[in-house]
C-alpha cells in the first residue's frame, strides 16, 4: 500500500512539474498594429501558416490602424475579451496596458544568452523598473533627420557636415542653415507642429541642440523647462530659415522634404531613406533626384546624439487560460528567437532587437549597404526610452501645442511651464 501511495505522489509531482500542453488544433489571436508589413494580412499569413506547420496552433490575426486601435483594445479590456497576443510598443505594453494589470510577465522567457543578445536599447524598455516583463521586442529602429545633399553641396553647406559618421555641431548646424537661406532665400527646415505625427523629431532636434532632457531619469515628470531646452527652442525660432509650422506633421515635412521645398528634414527613418514616400525611386534620392544623406541631429560637442526610436515585439493579455498563455509563450519563441526570427524582422522592415538567435546572424539583414550602414551607425545611439511615461498619450499633446504657441509669438518661458505643468499632472493621475 506504502508503494502504492508513493508511485501516486511521483505520478501527481511529475504533472505538476510538467509544462502545459496544449491540443494540436489550439487557437490563438493576435492583433497587431502596422509595424511595417506586420499590417499586411498576405505577409504575416506567410508566417503564420508557417508557425501553424511547426507547431499545430492556428493563429487568428486582426490588424490594427493608429486612428482607432487603443480604443479597440480599451474596450476589449473592459468586456474581458482581449486578444492572446497583442503587438506594439513599450508605451503601450508597459506604460499602459502592462502597469494597469493586464499584461503576462514574460520575464521567464529570457535566460542568459538572449540578454546578451538582445541589445540593452530594445530591452530596457521592455522591463519595468521591478523587472516585470511586458514586452518580448522583435524589431527596432532609430529615428534621425536627413539633409539634401545636393542643396547643401549647391549651397556651399558641407563644409559644415561630417559626412562620413553622419555627425554635426550645433554651431555647424546654424552655420549650415544660414548658408542655406543665403542661397535659396527661403524656409529651409520646420519645426513642424499640426499634431503629434512624427513629433519625435522635433524632441529630438530641441533635446540634442544642448543637451536637454525630455522627462527625468525615473520617467516621471517631464523637463521641458530644462534651460537647454529653452535655449534650444529660442534659437530655432530667432533662426533665419527655421520656421515653427503649425501648418505641418511629420508626414508633411517628409513631403516637402522630398519635392524640395524643404532643404533638411528632423522626421526621418531607414524607411524614409530606403525608399523616400514610397515612391520607387530608389534609395536616398529626392523627387528630382537630389541625393538624400541622413544625419544625426546637432549636439554641442558634434558628437552623435541621443536618437529617438521605435521599439516593436509582443505582449501576452492575461485571459487567465493557461494553455492559451503557453501557446503564445512559443509563437513569441518562434517569431522572436529562433532561425524564423529574420523572416520575421524582414516583415517589419526595421532591424533586429538581437543581434543573433539561436546561432543565426541577425546584425546585417539587408541586402542594401545603406541599410547595413545606417543600423551600424545610429542604433547604438539609441536614447532614453522616455515614452514609457506615465499619460504619453496627453503628454504628446502637450508638446506639440505647446511648440504652436512658441511660434505665434508667444513668451517661451510661460508657455513652457503651462504646458508642463499639464503634462505632469497627466503623468501623476
Amino acid at each position: 500500500m506504502k508503494k502504492l501511495l508513493a508511485m501516486i505522489l511521483v505520478v501527481c509531482l511529475a504533472l505538476t512539474l510538467a509544462p502545459i500542453a496544449f491540443a494540436a488544433d489550439e487557437e490563438i489571436t493576435l492583433w497587431t498594429y502596422p509595424i511595417g508589413k506586420w499590417g499586411d494580412e498576405a505577409a504575416v499569413k506567410e508566417l503564420t501558416d508557417a508557425f501553424t506547420a511547426d507547431t499545430g496552433i492556428k493563429v487568428k490575426v486582426e490588424y490594427l490602424a493608429y486612428a482607432d486601435g487603443d480604443d479597440k483594445v480599451n474596450t476589449a479590456i473592459s468586456v474581458k475579451k482581449t486578444p492572446d497576443l497583442i503587438m506594439e510598443g513599450p508605451e503601450r505594453l508597459v506604460a499602459n496596458w502592462g502597469a494597469n494589470g493586464h499584461m503576462v510577465d514574460l520575464a521567464d522567457m529570457l535566460d542568459e544568452q538572449d540578454k546578451a543578445e538582445i541589445l540593452s536599447g530594445a530591452l530596457t524598455p521592455c522591463i519595468t523598473a521591478d523587472g516585470v516583463m511586458y514586452e518580448y521586442p522583435l524589431c527596432m529602429t532609430a529615428h534621425c533627420m536627413a539633409i539634401n545633399k545636393t542643396a547643401f553641396e549647391e549651397a556651399d553647406a558641407l563644409q559644415y557636415v561630417d559626412l562620413e559618421n553622419h555627425t554635426w555641431s550645433t554651431e555647424n548646424f546654424k552655420k549650415a542653415v544660414a548658408a542655406l537661406y543665403s542661397h535659396f532665400g527661403e524656409t529651409v527646415g520646420a519645426v513642424y507642429c499640426a499634431g503629434q505625427g512624427g513629433d519625435q523629431g522635433t524632441r529630438a532636434l530641441i533635446n540634442n541642440l544642448y543637451g536637454g532632457k525630455f522627462t527625468n531619469a525615473e520617467h516621471t515628470q517631464v523637463t521641458w523647462d530644462d534651460p537647454n531646452n529653452i535655449k534650444a527652442m529660442a534659437e530655432l525660432l530667432e533662426l533665419e530659415g527655421i520656421e515653427y509650422d503649425a501648418s505641418l506633421a511629420g508626414g508633411d515635412e517628409i513631403a516637402k522634404f522630398y519635392q524640395g521645398a524643404l532643404k533638411m528634414a528632423f522626421c526621418w527613418n531607414s524607411v524614409q531613406q530606403a525608399n523616400p514616400n514610397a515612391a520607387g525611386t530608389g534609395e536616398g534620392l529626392t523627387v528630382t533626384g537630389d541625393e538624400i544623406a541622413y544625419m544625426h541631429f546637432p549636439t554641442e560637442s558634434g558628437e552623435p546624439a541621443e536618437l529617438c526610436g521605435g521599439i516593436w515585439g509582443f505582449g501576452i493579455f492575461n485571459n487567465g487560460n493557461d494553455a492559451k498563455i503557453e501557446a503564445a509563450k512559443t509563437f513569441i519563441k518562434w517569431m522572436c528567437d529562433s532561425e524564423h526570427t529574420k523572416d520575421a524582422v524582414l516583415t517589419s522592415g526595421f532591424f533586429s532587437a538581437r543581434t543573433a538567435a539561436e546561432g543565426t546572424d541577425l546584425s546585417a539583414l539587408f541586402d542594401s549597404e545603406l541599410m547595413n550602414e545606417y543600423s551600424a551607425l545610429m542604433l547604438p545611439h539609441l536614447g532614453d526610452y522616455y515614452n514609457v511615461i506615465k499619460g504619453w498619450a496627453a503628454i504628446r499633446t502637450e508638446w506639440w501645442n505647446m511648440l504652436q504657441e512658441i511660434g505665434h509669438g508667444a513668451d517661451i518661458a510661460e508657455t513652457v511651464a503651462a504646458h508642463q505643468a499639464t503634462a505632469n499632472a497627466a503623468a501623476a493621475a
